[in-house]
């Protein structure tokens, strides 16, 4: 979307303006004319309106929408207002938030959608989907009172305020649309209303109303346009105070001729009469006033109000009444309100002539020192000359003071007050104007000659008696309620009235002034309130303006009245330019001096406060050093006792430490010679119970084999006691028999075998347990130990280390001379083994050859036997016959055994077939594997003797070394 401005006279596009993204719905341009606000429902934007470019954007978030922007009248701020009920005052210039208005109450909290504000800028008026009005003060930022509309109004579609030229812009009366299309006009303070326009049938859709409050626009919902004249539906809007003092005049017959001027007017719905169905013309006859031409047509003011009444009734009562003052002065002075040139002059911003203002006039109310210093400077924007009076704060004071609340009518009034009643004060610029206070002496002469010989008499000139009261337009001598009174005469009379009271005012106050005598008195006299009856005053200041001849009256050397143009204000140059001009290159020039020397003077005076806070500095600093090195030296000594307490301390740790340290190792070596005692007591006992267990196992093998040998010789008895016919079985029995003998000694010795196995891995176990628990333990204190000892500790430590490494060494020599040793006796004794091993076997197949040679003889005596037996003998053979295939089954495991078990059943079978010869045999061979086991297992327990002691040995060593 964008934004078009158009020139209204030539009706040409002068520029357009883009930025928004969504349809604009208001648009707010300052009271200057240079900045514009247009509101779109997710930004507002500032536009500068001199270059036609965007100044600032406000952006929010998409959860808060915006529901209006807009300017304050005649102010530099901006009101933003969101649909979250927030409202924030923003300064134009900086944009600075200024305050936000609290919450509404929750009694009364309506969503606002339509606003509106009093042209002096302090009430806010807020409505929305609700029959409550919500009227809030800007200046104490308060909700101060809640209208409540009549029930069936449900919902606010538009408010206006309706100017009203009797309140000062601050309006009294506001216009309500409302949903039902009708317009209701409310007065906010006595919630009364007033008139309403439109109805139900024609209701309004939009409306606006006039500058002035004359006139109400409004577009009606069939879309026709509807004028309404304010002055036609109320009398109590715009209505002037009715004159106190009626005069009848007789006025001719008017007579309805030709020349009688007609107008067709439609009437209108004023006080919402009865709906006609046609809307019918009236005709009405104005006539012309035949006296008009004759009359003085000054005295007919713009606001409907004449002249001669008003001072007819300012005789009649000394003064205007305090509620119309300001309407009637604005009325009598003609004031154009000129907004827009106002506002250009307000724009130039603060004149430098008053820029410190307050400086020479400390007044305390902030804002009429604000007021004052703008006043000041739109009066210097518009003329020169004012920025050098210096007299201008005196004479504009009052009238700010009493229009402090609208600026524009303040300056235009003060403006008004230069041209007519200062006339020719400026034409001695800069000295007081000599011919203005040589007519005031002129009168002053004709009235009262005593008087001004008086002042003559005492070198009191007109400058010391006239001039203060004309600068001061006589706000230092009167009260207020006294300096109105006056002012309602002086702008109802000519300009020359004000030099005529101060005339009257001097004569009137002739007794003290004749028993004054030093320059001193007369000063003070005219520059402080006096015992004096201004009614008195202005009385004498007419009885002057009628008795004052006509060659020495102000009104033959005075212009009348003149009053400011429309639209621009006059230009003012009633002064010496080339004196002003001179004056002001000298105060320009001055000014740059003043600046040169105050930016010299400021520059010195900034090298002296560096240097001064040099000097500080470096006193601070040497200050700080010296505190420093206090706190050092203090800190210091502390260290050095605390030092000399920890050296103590860890003298008396250390001492400790050693103790512990000594007592440890005295301990460690007890305990180490103990465990060693109780470790080979421990070895000894097994070899002992070893000893005697492998003595008990020969005992009981001997005891086996000889309760065998028995057992084979009573079962050769018995063979040989039977026949021989069962000679056959009887040998395959005593073969199961030895068979199952030799599994059940296998099988015994296995398990003694195992039982040992596991005995030793039990010893083992325990052994290797006791060893890793110990190593850490002896870990945990090693470490425990090392993280406190000292460098020196290292040292003897790492000294300890190589002599242990030595020892070390040297054991392990011995011990590889002890293994070498041993290896060589184990070679003697596995090569004398093998020896005995060829002899055996050697003898054993000389044995088995000769076993062979007595089979096969008695293998024929067998065959000769079986044939004679055979017969006998064959039940038995029947019978016999599942044993038999037992033993066959008992031979082919036989047969499968190791070659070793092969030949030890030969040597049985030998042994169990002649036991005459076989048991010798199996005696010695069960000896000498008796001694071949018995001095194995001494190697073994010699090698893990020497494997122990070395063990130990290194334990210690490394123990001793930690």
């Amino acid at each position: 979307m964008f934004l078009t401005y158009m020139q209204t006279v030539t009706k040409e596009l002068v520029s357009w303006m883009r930025g928004h993204d969504s349809s604009i719905f208001s648009i707010s341009v300052h009271a200057s004319g240079r900045y514009a606000i247009t509101t779109s429902s997710d930004t507002a934007q500032l536009w500068d309106l001199d270059t036609f470019q965007r100044k600032r954007k406000l952006n929010i978030r998409q959860s808060v929408g915006i529901q209006k922007v807009f300017f304050l009248p005649l102010s530099n701020t901006i009101l933003s207002c969101f649909k979250d009920n927030s409202i924030f005052a923003w300064e134009c210039d900086t944009l600075f938030c200024k305050y936000q208005l609290p919450a509404p109450p929750e009694s009364s909290s309506i969503i606002y959608k339509v606003f509106a504000v009093t042209r002096d800028g302090r009430i806010l008026a807020a409505g929305g989907k609700s029959n409550h009005l919500h009227l809030w003060s800007l200046e104490a930022t308060r909700l101060f009172r809640i209208i409540q509309m009549p029930t069936k109004i449900r919902a606010i579609r538009h408010l206006e305020f309706l100017p009203d030229s009797f309140d000062a812009g601050s309006n009294q009366v506001l216009g309500i649309l409302s949903q039902d299309g009708i317009m209701r006009f409310v007065n906010i303070q006595t919630c009364k209303l007033l008139f309403e326009i439109g109805s139900l049938d024609e209701g309004i859709s939009s409306s606006v109303i006039s500058p002035h409050g004359r006139y109400i626009a409004s577009i009606m919902e069939n879309g026709s346009l509807n004028i309404y004249s304010v002055q036609a539906l109320t009398q109590e809007i715009n209505k002037p105070p009715p004159p106190l003092v009626k005069v009848i005049e007789d006025l001719p017959k008017n007579i309805p001729t030709a020349g009688d001027v007609k107008m067709k007017m439609t009437s209108g719905r004023v006080l919402r009469p009865a709906r006609c169905k046609e809307h019918k013309t009236q005709t009405r006859i104005i006539k012309q006033d035949l006296t008009g031409n004759l009359e003085n047509k000054e005295n007919e003011l713009s606001d409907g109000l004449n002249k001669k009444r008003l001072q007819i009734l300012l005789k009649g009562y000394g003064e205007y009444p305090t509620k119309y003052r300001m309407f009637i002065w604005r009325s009598l002075l003609q004031l154009p309100e000129n907004h827009t040139a106002f506002s250009n002059l307000l724009d130039k911003g603060t004149h430098v002539a008053f820029l410190n203002l307050q400086k020479l006039y400390p007044i305390k109310s902030r804002k009429l020192l604000r007021v004052l210093q703008r006043t000041l400077s739109a009066l210097a924007h518009w003329s020169s000359i004012f920025s050098d009076t210096p007299y201008l704060p005196l004479l504009a004071f009052p009238f700010v003071k009493l229009f402090q609340n609208n600026q524009l009518i303040c300056f235009e009034v003060v403006a008004t007050l230069i041209i007519n009643w200062c006339q020719h004060w400026f034409e001695y610029f800069p000295n007081p104007p000599i011919n203005i206070l040589s007519m005031i002496e002129n009168v002053l002469a004709f009235c009262d000659k005593q008087l001004l010989q008086h002042f003559i008499d005492h070198d009191i000139t007109s400058q010391l008696y006239a001039w203060p009261l004309l600068e001061t337009v006589f706000s230092e001598v009167l009260t207020r309620e006294e300096w109105l009174k006056l002012f309602d005469n002086v702008f109802s009379n000519q300009p020359s009235f004000l030099l005529m009271t101060v005339v009257a005012y001097s004569t009137c106050s002739r007794a003290p002034l004749l028993n004054c005598t030093l320059k001193d008195d007369f000063t003070y006299f005219f520059h402080h309130r006096n015992n004096l009856d201004i009614n008195v005053v202005i009385r004498e200041a007419y009885h002057l303006m009628e008795t004052t001849p006509a060659d020495i009256h102000p009104d033959s050397m005075l212009d009348a009245f003149v009053a400011l143009t429309k639209g621009q204000y006059p230009v003012f140059n009633q002064y010496p330019k080339f004196v002003v001009d001179f004056q002001r290159q000298e105060r320009e020039r001055i000014r740059n001096d003043e600046l040169d020397y105050l930016r010299e003077r400021q520059t010195v005076e900034n090298m002296q406060a560096e240097v001064d806070q040099q000097r500080l500095e470096d006193e601070a600093w040497y200050q700080k050093q010296e505190e420093l090195r206090k706190a050092e030296e203090a800190r210091r000594e502390m260290l050095l006792h605390e030092e000399e307490k920890m050296v103590q301390q860890r003298q008396r740790l250390a001492a400790v430490k050693r103790e512990l340290k000594m007592k440890e190792i005295h301990l460690q070596d007890a305990a180490r010679r103990h465990f060693l005692k109780l470790q080979q007591a421990q070895h000894e006992m097994e070899l002992r119970r070893l000893d005697d267990e492998i003595e008990r196992k020969v005992q009981m093998r001997d005891r086996e084999i000889a309760t065998t040998a028995r057992d084979l010789e009573m079962r050769q008895l018995e063979l040989e006691s039977q026949k021989r016919l069962y000679e056959k079985n009887y040998t395959r029995n005593q073969e199961v028999f030895a068979k199952e003998f030799r599994e059940d000694a296998d099988a015994y010795r296995q398990k003694v075998d195992f039982e040992e196995h596991m005995f030793h891995k039990m010893i083992e176990t325990d052994q290797t347990q006791t060893e890793n628990a110990k190593k850490v333990i002896e870990e945990k204190l090693a470490k425990a130990e090392q993280a406190c000892l000292n460098t020196d500790w290292k040292i003897q430590a790492l000294h300890k280390q190589k002599c242990d490494d030595l020892q070390r060494n040297e054991s392990y020599q011995e011990m590889t001379k002890l293994l070498r040793k041993n290896r060589r006796k184990e070679v003697e004794l596995l090569n004398a083994m093998m020896e005995e091993e060829a002899k055996k076997w050697k003898e054993a197949e000389e044995k088995e050859f000769h076993l062979r040679a007595e089979k096969k003889a008695s293998s024929l005596s067998d065959t000769s036997r079986n044939w004679f037996l055979k017969q006998e003998l064959s039940a038995a053979l029947e019978h016999a016959e599942r044993p038999f295939s037992k033993e066959d089954s008992c031979l082919q495991r036989e047969q499968k055994a190791p070659g070793s078990l092969a030949r030890t059943s030969q040597l049985t079978d030998i042994s169990g077939v002649d036991p005459s010869t076989g048991l010798p045999l199996r005696r010695s061979t069960a000896e000498w594997h008796g001694k071949k086991e018995n001095l194995l297992k001494k190697v073994r327990d010699l090698r893990q003797r020497l494997t122990a002691q070395a063990q130990n040995r290194h334990l210690s060593q490394s123990l001793l070394a930690m």
